[in-house]
């Protein structure tokens, strides 16, 4: 019997057996309570409680689903970027492959006339959500490092990923609305919205940016699976109660395209400035002997740099777009400015703008 697609308020506790079986879990939810959890920008997620009957150790006592975010600006932005569509195809045909932790689905599936969607999925505390606006420790930021040789390695120049339409920068791909002219639009918007706190620098990469938006899009470089929101907000963390070291979530953003985009996004915007000026080299050092110790050859630091540089405008790209499309809320303004002032500093010390503006990029 097939398993229909339900939002959060049609969940019965017949349905979440279902949910459990389809995941090799059979056991009797006599009730269930739920609690909405996370600080997802474009889904909602759920913990739900689960009563059984007769339960063993085995069974989970909790399980955690994602559902179309209730904001209609979000849910839009979700449904017109294919993010919804490319999460649940990511779980359904690249996670078993990609090397990288992800958490263990027991159902998810995808009406694609009307994206409404389910991801129900493991509850993974007691790790903890990684935060934006905390950032994390060096020794979690290493962990990252590996997880990311791990999806980079794991498809490195696939040409099989050429065949998934869902998977943005494939040749299959559908074309992105994010146009110059959209994305020159969105800009504009931002800064209207925003006002004084957008900063002198930061405009001149935004303008920048929009003026040469085809040649970042077109940037050189070995294609691999890349997540393109690769920061704490979408990951897990071990706690001192326990947790698989890091897990990460929200793949609504899968790409085929330069790995070292995730680098730059991640360590631009988890640890601090001067952080990531004194550690940087080491970090990225260690994600480049992972990918060695992958099977990756070839894969020089000068290219590595070049591409980590001309990836270094993702996070601005992102903390800017979003901002505007996604139903505006007070930690995510804040958090999109963290991301933005943070990849402006990046962008600077990469000399990312002048390689743009040179072609470096190609």
């Amino acid at each position: 019997m097939a398993i229909e697609i339900r939002a959060p308020a049609s969940i019965t506790p017949d349905w979440l057996e279902q949910v459990l079986a389809a995941g090799g879990d059979r056991t009797r939810v006599k009730s269930y309570t739920a609690k909405r959890v996370g600080t997802g920008q474009i889904g909602d997620t759920y913990r739900f409680n689960l009563v059984c009957e007769n339960a063993s150790g085995t069974h989970p006592r909790t399980i955690v689903g994602k559902f179309p975010s209730d904001g209609i600006e979000s849910r839009q932005t979700g449904i017109a970027l294919g993010n919804y569509l490319r999460e649940v195809k990511f779980y359904q045909h690249l996670a078993n492959t990609a090397l990288i932790h992800t958490p263990r689905v027991f159902f998810t599936d995808i009406n694609e006339a009307t994206h409404d969607f389910v991801l129900m999925m493991e509850d993974l505390s007691p790790a903890e959500q990684g935060d934006q606006l905390k950032g994390v420790s060096l020794e979690q930021a290493a962990l990252v490092m590996d997880e990311a040789a791990r999806l980079h390695a794991s498809h490195w120049e696939d040409d099989a990923i050429e065949a998934f339409p869902w998977v943005s920068g494939s040749r299959s791909a559908p074309t992105s609305p994010a146009t110059p002219d959209a994305i020159a639009a969105l800009w504009g918007a931002f800064c209207t919205r925003y006002g004084a706190r957008v900063s002198a620098q930061a405009k001149v990469v935004g303008e920048t940016l929009c003026q040469h938006i085809e040649a970042y899009f077109n940037r050189a470089g070995p294609r691999s699976l890349a997540h393109m929101d690769f920061r704490p907000d979408n990951m897990m963390f071990a706690s001192a109660a326990g947790g698989y070291p890091v897990t990460t979530l929200d793949w609504q953003s899968i790409a085929f395209g330069p790995g070292a985009t995730d680098v730059a996004y991640f360590l631009a915007g988890a640890i601090s400035v001067d952080q990531r000026r004194e550690h940087e080299r080491a970090l990225t050092g260690r994600y480049l002997d992972k990918l060695k110790e992958l099977g990756v050859r070839g894969y020089t630091r000068d290219a590595f740099m070049r591409d980590y540089a001309g990836g270094s405008f993702q996070l601005f790209l992102t903390a800017f777009y979003a901002a505007v499309v996604v139903t505006q809320t007070a930690r995510g303004d804040d958090m999109f400015f963290q991301m933005l002032n943070s990849a402006t500093s990046q962008i600077a010390d990469t000399h990312a703008l002048e390689r743009l503006k040179g072609g470096e990029t190609r």
